[in-house]
């Protein structure tokens, strides 16, 4: 779905609220294809300090998550988590939290979503991938690390 604000970016701030950040987000529709560009431009602002996003830390408490891949921003709507293995404790640091915290995350994980034009989608994922998306996924279950 391209976008039709011809350049314009929207550039968001960063929520902090652990209130609003610990409620679960609902399921995003096309309605709602404005806040992934948000997102992603949010994503690309913070770039030095940011590997992934989700639609509730602009405020948005819809079910939208962002990532990034060699600088390139890649939404997920919907995500589920659908499978997952090898488990290990790491530490994770997140813009809308002071410090880093300890946390288990999984290797491999298998996520069903739908992409940027609502087509329905299934991937693996591994490695720092995967524990971005699982960081991201947990923030729309209202889970803050």
């Amino acid at each position: 779905m391209a976008s039709d604000r011809k350049g314009i970016l929207m550039v968001r701030k960063i929520v902090k609220d652990i209130l609003f950040l610990g409620q679960k987000s609902v399921l995003a529709t096309q309605a709602d294809a404005a806040v992934i560009d948000d997102l992603l431009d949010t994503l690309k602002a913070n770039e030095a300090d940011c590997v992934g996003m989700a639609a509730n830390m602009i405020g948005i408490n819809k079910r939208i998550i962002v990532y990034s891949v060699c600088g390139i921003g890649i939404p997920m709507i919907n995500p589920v988590i659908i499978k997952k293995s090898k488990p290990y404790e790491t530490q994770e640091g997140c813009l809308s939290l002071t410090g880093v915290r300890k946390t288990i995350r999984y290797e491999i994980i298998e996520v069903e979503y739908m992409d940027r034009n609502f087509a329905k989608q299934k991937q693996t994922f591994s490695g720092w991938t995967a524990q971005i998306i699982q960081h991201e996924i947990d923030h729309c279950e209202g889970i803050v690390i």
